[in-house]
This record gives structure tokens, sequence and C-alpha cells, in this order.
């Protein structure tokens, strides 16, 4: 494994994001398998919230599917470094700001969200949205 995903490991293990993520595996009964680069791929995670195919906490990869494409685990790893990134738990109020200002300015959770865009939109499955005052009204 490459250094700065073992650094990415330890940081968010220190921070406390990987043993909370895989609290959350534990609870939501996910089986959990190692993946790629130091990543926990949690399947078959059983709550409905958060509304997404998969999300990350620390290096735990949360997904109520049996598989991941490559790509999604992709985008999911890049959250992984944003936790490390951002010292574990601010993440939390961070992401969620940052989402909030995206369906602000387009109607979207994830189009304006800087993580999201940090992960590449299209690798995590999300479209790239015009900015709300934009768009064409009908008839206009």
């Amino acid at each position: 494994m490459e250094r700065r995903f073992r650094f990415r490991r330890v940081a968010n293990y220190v921070n406390l994001a990987t043993p909370l993520g895989l609290l959350i595996a534990i609870i939501g009964g996910a089986t959990r398998n190692p993946g790629p680069n130091g990543l926990i791929l949690a399947f078959g995670y059983r709550y409905r919230f958060p509304i997404a195919g998969a999300f990350t906490v620390g290096n735990v990869v949360l997904t109520r599917w049996d598989a991941l494409p490559d790509r999604l685990v992709r985008h999911e790893g890049r959250h992984a470094t944003q936790w490390a990134w951002c010292v574990g738990l601010p993440m939390l109020p961070l992401y969620l700001l940052s989402m909030l200002g995206s369906v602000m300015v387009c109607g979207n959770q994830a189009t304006y969200n800087l993580f999201e865009r940090l992960a590449d939109l299209e690798d995590g499955g999300y479209p790239r949205a015009q900015l709300w005052w934009r768009r064409r009204r009908g008839g206009e």
C-alpha cells in the first residue's frame, strides 16, 4: 500500500472517524470486508439514511448493496482522504454546510458541494446541474 494510503488509514483511526464508521457499520448490520488502499467496505447496511448509494465515515465505505463499482470505490476513497484532511469529526458539519450551499445554488445536494466536487462528481454518480438562477423557465 502506498504511503499516502497508510497515512490516511492511521490518521482516520487516530481522529476517531474510522472507529465511528465501524460502529455505524455494526449498528447497521453491514458485513465488513477489506477493500483497496486501506478502505473497509461494509456491504448490506440496512438503514435508508443517508440517501446515497454509498457513504464514507473515516476509512469505512458503507452501502446497502452487495458490491460497488470500482469507480464508486475510488470516489468514496477520496472522501476517506477528506476525513483525514478535516481531522475527523469536523468533516460532518463541514460536509453538511457544503451540501446546504449546493442545494441553495442549484437545488441539488452534490453538484456544488465542495467535497463531492473534489471527490469527482461523475465517479460518485452525481449530475452536473446548472445554477438555479441560470436555468431557463418554460416559455421564456
